[in-house]
């Protein structure tokens, strides 16, 4: 039996405005404290940088190369935000940082309208302190962006089909996520239609029901969502007639059904993921998601809970099967996962909770114990001593998440679950910025913001820069220009077939031009320079550390 809710003064609307305030505060204080690292937050950083400074939103290009890999919505945003407030490193994270903020309130209004104002509250914080979903909301990749795009596709069927929901209501949600299934193909191509389309079958399959599709408003839907998808679809194939193919056919089916990305994972490879992803609730996975199973099993109405289960087992499933593999492609999960951890809590009894509370703090004090030993993770290229400056702010992160589960268990044996569930998430959102924000300590290592700075006065429109067998995805982002790529493809490759005097193909041209300039700059590896100055290769050097070395022209 359920127990009465005690009555807590986290409801009134002075402490709700004040936690959203604390919690905007802290969801977007540091997106500027923190360079840009390798390689995603350079390449889409300087995409979008590439994108204001010409002028051209069509054909996007990476160091002024086409670059189809992925949809352009993010990059649009990007640099309609460098447009606005100038070229920063939080205006590169802005839309990522922005799509996981308002996705937590979407979660949280959803569930609210589905589940009730506890269930509601309770998601909102679970989603927006799990570790997985707050880290990928504050590094600029594409990941969030569509998460966000996806959520509002599932909360606007979902609220389509609830059985409150009157006929215009109805329309309206339905409308809402035809509009937001072509936002997330506009930010991440074929998977923005796939997933949804795969979740209501496979429900169809389970449920043996149909009747949803009385309510999928398939006249004005599809216009809608070909009319925000399909005009840059047919710009781009105009302006670029080998765009169809490339983006459709290899960055799809190529991608997931061969190995051509060099992104093996065995396929159990996202389970850890979800369950570290997931942290500090959890312990309360298992016993939320079976509970919703079973609470479902008597509806004769359209099975909510069974659906957001089965929209999150197919995205995992996907992604499990494809050939090509990285932790945040399972991200668009977590908003339907953090529903339904959420509507558990809010009816749980205070003491199981705290039970489920004490191996988090068990972590957090293990994670205390372990941050000053951090040092051993030091290599060659990224130094001791940086990871130890690193490990304060490890530490300091591990015993406010300590504390805050503490405080949180002691809250959940009060009966006190909404502050039990605040305290908690404030310790788990707390625990990822204090490690995003320590991160800058191995900036040296992992991004060229140092060197941007170093490089601007030498730079000139008549001076060459070259990257010879190496690409460092963000200097050119923070050098304002692009570079001429020596003997290097990678990702480009397919850019460079298309335009291939955008290259030097050998290092052995490259040695030519070298000599004949009058001045000159060029990045490349140490085993590089030492090639090439054995070979009498006339150089000055400027900065060297583990990874690239800097030289002039003498």
């Amino acid at each position: 039996m359920t127990p009465d809710p005690v009555v807590d003064p986290l409801s009134t609307r002075r402490m709700a405005a004040l936690l959203v305030l604390f919690f905007g505060i802290v969801w977007f204080c540091n997106l500027d404290y923190r360079s840009l690292v390798r390689p995603d937050e350079g390449r889409y950083a300087e995409i979008a940088r590439e994108m204001a400074a010409t002028g051209d939103w069509v054909t996007p290009r990476l160091n002024g190369i086409k670059y189809f890999e992925k949809p352009p919505l993010q990059y649009w945003i990007t640099a309609s935000a460098y447009k606005a407030f100038g070229q920063h490193e939080w205006t590169a994270r802005l839309w990522a940082a922005l799509a996981g903020f308002l996705g937590v309130f979407a979660v949280g209004f959803a569930g609210a309208r589905l589940f009730g104002r506890r269930a509601g509250f309770c998601s909102a914080l679970v989603l927006g302190s799990s570790l997985l979903y707050v880290g990928i909301g504050h590094i600029n990749t594409l990941d969030m962006g569509v998460t966000f795009c996806l959520t509002l596709g599932l909360f606007g069927f979902l609220l389509a089909q609830h059985s409150a929901a009157r006929t215009r209501e109805s329309r309206f949600w339905m409308r809402l996520a035809w509009a937001a299934m072509g936002l997330a193909f506009l930010s991440k191509g074929l998977i923005g239609l796939l997933l949804p389309a795969a979740a209501m079958a496979a429900y169809a399959v389970v449920e043996r029901d149909l009747s949803f599709l009385k309510r999928l408003d398939l006249r004005a839907g599809p216009v809608i969502l070909l009319t925000i998808a399909l005009p840059w679809i047919a710009a781009v194939s105009i302006a670029n007639p080998e765009f169809p193919h490339f983006f459709f056919i290899h960055e799809h089916f190529q991608r997931f059904l061969t190995q051509s990305h060099h992104r093996l994972a065995p396929w159990w490879y996202f389970a850890p993921i979800l369950l570290a992803g997931m942290l500090p609730w959890t312990t309360m996975l298992g016993q939320a998601l079976i509970g919703a199973w079973q609470r479902d099993a008597e509806q004769t109405s359209f099975k909510l809970r069974r659906f957001l289960l089965i929209y999150a087992g197919v995205i995992f499933l996907f992604f499990s099967a494809s050939q090509s593999k990285l932790a945040s492609y399972i991200l668009p999960i977590f908003p339907a996962i953090a529903l339904l951890v959420g509507e558990w809590i809010g009816n749980a009894r205070g003491r199981k909770l705290a039970w489920l509370i004490v191996p988090i703090a068990v972590l957090a004090l293990a994670g205390a114990i372990a941050s000053p030993f951090m040092f051993r993770l030091g290599s060659e290229k990224v130094p001791v001593a940086l990871y130890q400056d690193f490990s304060k702010w490890m530490l300091a992160a591990m015993l406010v998440w300590l504390a805050a589960s503490c405080l949180a268990i002691a809250f959940a044996l009060r009966e006190r679950i909404e502050a039990a569930v605040l305290a908690l998430a404030t310790g788990g959102l707390l625990l990822v910025q204090f490690g995003m924000t320590g991160h800058q300590a191995l900036a040296p290592s992992l991004s060229t913001a140092h060197l941007g700075a170093m490089l601007k006065p030498l730079l000139g429109p008549d001076i060459p820069f070259y990257s010879v067998r190496t690409y460092e995805h963000t200097l050119p982002f923070y050098i304002k220009q692009t570079v001429t790529l020596v003997d290097y493809a990678d990702e480009l490759e397919f850019g460079l077939i298309q335009e291939p005097q955008l290259e030097i193909p050998t290092v052995e041209e490259f040695e030519k031009r070298w000599r004949n300039d009058r001045s000159a700059l060029a990045i490349m590896g140490p085993d590089m320079y030492r090639n090439l100055t054995s070979r009498g290769l006339p150089m000055r050097l400027l900065s060297q550390d583990a990874r690239r070395v800097i030289v002039s022209k003498p």
